[in-house]
């Protein structure tokens, strides 16, 4: 495996660091690969040639923040990690991605928005579908685990996570998920 040169590093933060402040600020419909570079202080073709386009860059922002709890279902302790019953890890992971779409609405919103047309293939979108639907299959066999792991996963809505935020903030957003996840999982 090559190793990065230093510079496209800095780069590469710069403009995920870029990213997120413009979507904080003004939105994905404001957001560009233009303002994204003046922001950053590299060209538009570093952006362009790194990520592709506002989709590839929105994914790349994504995929960064749940690195963490990518790491911790595949290799942390319980009860994300292996080693707990399929329940507590299926509760912990959803705990998870509310606090990860708590913290990153603005992002979420625009990811969704980038990645409409093809929603469920966006890897790491495929990669909580698949952990979803595994942990799913343990705890009810008989269940249409596809099913309920896109229905559990489109709770964390980009809109739909602002609502309920500004209204009981990240543990009503919690409390939620956990109670449907309880009422489809008994």
């Amino acid at each position: 495996m090559a190793v990065e040169r230093a510079d496209a590093v800095r780069n590469r933060q710069a403009i995920l660091r870029a990213t997120e402040e413009l979507l904080a600020l003004h939105g994905p419909e404001r957001t560009s690969l233009d303002s994204v570079a003046a922001r950053a202080g590299v060209g538009k073709g570093t952006v362009f040639r790194r990520f592709g386009s506002r989709t590839g860059l929105f994914q790349e922002l994504l995929a960064e923040r749940a690195t963490r709890i990518r790491d911790a279902i595949d290799n942390g302790p319980p009860p994300l990690g292996p080693g707990a019953p399929p329940r507590d890890r299926l509760l912990g992971f959803l705990d998870e991605l509310a606090k990860l779409a708590a913290k990153n609405i603005a992002l979420i919103a625009a990811h969704e928005q980038a990645c409409a047309a093809d929603k469920h293939q966006d890897p790491t979108y495929r990669r909580w579908h698949d952990h979803v639907t595994g942990l799913i299959r343990q705890i009810r066999p008989d269940a249409d685990a596809e099913f309920f792991a896109h229905m559990l996963l489109g709770s964390f809505d980009g809109e739909l996570v602002r609502h309920i935020t500004d209204r009981g903030g990240v543990s009503r957003l919690r409390a939620a998920v956990r109670d449907l996840a309880a009422t489809i999982l008994p």
